[in-house]
């Protein structure tokens, strides 16, 4: 289905909701003003397959410039508000963008871009600037009615960037050139979830990144209404799941992590009893944190674990979790496969790279050799992260394989001890990375967040080498601890852990605080 289904059956009902504003849009506006956006688009010599990239916050007109893409059959590449001008250049170069849409509310960093990027046609929501046009008055003169010539496009999204430069993840295969074609997620979502016409999404994440932005997509399959929070704020998050009754929602563990931080006599004053399934993705979740998030919430936490490049997906409910605590389930879409150095499976309960076996196929935009790394000699597809089977087949994530911390010899994986480290009531945020050492090659470094800046010094940092050490080996325990007021963590959870390690290892040996 499609949101252009919708508006026919229910126009009036609302697609989707700006949490903090209350500005609501139904299924008859997303269709129209999709429709008037996808015939902008053709004005401007766009077809099928043509690229755009968008560069916008959670501004209320996203929705409607994605479904104008889609229905017009273009390459959506959404970008980071995040991103520096340099970064957002090379991207919009790099996906080929015709059109760069931005919010006025990215001006700054957008103006940068448009000096740099010739030829590309520039458009502004909310609002005007210099070099760019008013996406809104663009498209109010359009027609409201279909394009002639619809066809499905779809996301081409950006990797993160964690490790590296951001790659453009292409999903290969067949499209369905009908814009109501099935969708995989809506699919999953009905039958993992209990998804319906009725359902209500809570997305407190930026749209800009592959899991919210797929997901609230699928829910306007179905016809439910999407919450889209314009920021993340732990209580309002909780206060809104009241207000509009919310019954799913999709976090990542930092949001589990502050909403558990928050008094307690704040965390029991919204009634949350109108929630019916949710899930977490992105990133590893520390074992005491997701007992919480049980307790709290009950047995409606689900877990998953997939990428943007779509190769495959795990599922775990909250009763298979309590019984295979930190695993993130099972394959569902393909099988599960643990690999050696040379892409060889390895026995239960050995530690390797993950694979997958029968899933989608991909490609990183431009970049034949890494999409030659991704794969072995049998096909399967891998992300770069390690981890492990049991006998009956659940995965365990260790880390990613680049994170990997050598010394004296010994291999280390942070994620471990940012477990460790975060389950302190002090810490609000924890990094672990390694540092040059001249008698081990690398020193164990974490980096930590504290919940007041003002703990930051010589207490804190002995009693948290104590505590580290009250949990691991020395060998995994951190050899030198230091503060930052705010870690340079992505919005959907995953840390720029290359910006942090990149400090311990320039020249002139910089270091955070």
């Amino acid at each position: 289905m499609h949101p252009a289904n919708h508006a026919k059956t229910h126009p009036d009902k609302a697609a989707y909701v700006m949490a903090y504003s209350g500005e609501t849009v139904t299924y008859a506006e997303l269709d129209a003003r999709s429709n008037q956006g996808a015939h902008l688009f053709r004005s401007l010599g766009l077809k099928a397959d043509d690229a755009v990239a968008l560069f916008i916050d959670n501004h209320p007109r996203y929705y409607e410039i994605l479904w104008a893409a889609q229905r017009s059959g273009l390459r959506f590449t959404c970008l980071s508000s995040k991103l520096t001008s340099g970064e957002v250049e090379y991207i919009v170069r790099d996906c080929e963008a015709k059109v760069f849409i931005a919010s006025a509310a990215l001006s700054e960093t957008a103006l940068q871009v448009a000096r740099l990027i010739p030829g590309v046609a520039l458009f502004m929501v909310g609002g005007e600037s210099e070099d760019f046009a008013s996406f809104e008055d663009a498209r109010a003169v359009m027609p409201s009615t279909p394009i002639a010539d619809e066809s499905a496009g779809r996301a081409m999204l950006y990797s993160s960037g964690t490790t590296g430069r951001p790659k453009g993840v292409k999903r290969m295969g067949a499209v369905d050139p009908a814009i109501d074609a099935p969708n995989p997620l809506a699919n999953l979502g009905q039958a993992l979830y209990g998804w319906t016409a009725d359902t209500v999404y809570l997305s407190p994440a930026p749209l800009y990144h592959a899991a919210p932005l797929g997901w609230s997509m699928a829910v306007h399959s179905i016809g439910g209404t999407v919450i889209l929070m314009e920021r993340f704020d732990a209580e309002d998050a909780l206060r809104f799941i009241e207000q509009y009754k919310v019954t799913s929602a999709q976090w990542v563990p930092t949001h589990f992590v502050r909403m558990l931080k928050l008094p307690e006599e704040v965390r029991t004053r919204y009634d949350l009893s109108s929630l019916k399934a949710v899930f977490h993705a992105a990133a590893p979740c520390p074992v005491p944190v997701k007992e919480q998030m049980i307790a709290w919430w009950g047995p409606i936490v689900h877990e998953y674990y997939a990428g943007t490049e779509g190769n495959g997906f795990c599922i775990i409910n909250a009763t298979e979790w309590l019984a295979h605590k930190g695993s993130v389930g099972r394959g569902l879409t393909a099988a599960v496969k643990i690999c050696d150095e040379d892409g060889e499976p390895l026995p239960p309960r050995a530690e390797g790279l993950v694979y997958f076996e029968g899933g989608g196929q991909f490609e990183y935009h431009g970049d034949p050799a890494k999409t030659a790394e991704s794969r072995n000699r049998h096909g399967w597809t891998t992300l770069g992260d390690v981890g492990w089977l049991d006998e009956e087949g659940y995965l365990y994530l260790t880390d990613r394989k680049s994170f990997m911390i050598i010394s004296g010899g010994v291999n280390i994986y942070p994620q471990e001890l940012e477990n460790v480290l975060i389950g302190h009531p002090k810490v609000a945020d924890a990094a672990v990375v390694g540092a040059p050492d001249e008698e081990m090659g690398e020193k164990v470094v974490a980096v930590i967040q504290p919940m007041n800046w003002a703990d930051a010094g010589e207490p804190l940092r002995a009693e948290l080498m104590a505590y580290a050490r009250q949990h691991l080996s020395h060998v995994k325990s951190p050899r030198v601890i230091d503060f930052m007021a705010e870690l340079p963590r992505h919005a959907t959870g995953k840390l720029y852990k290359r910006l942090i390690r990149d400090a311990y290892w320039a020249k002139d040996g910089a270091r955070i605080a």
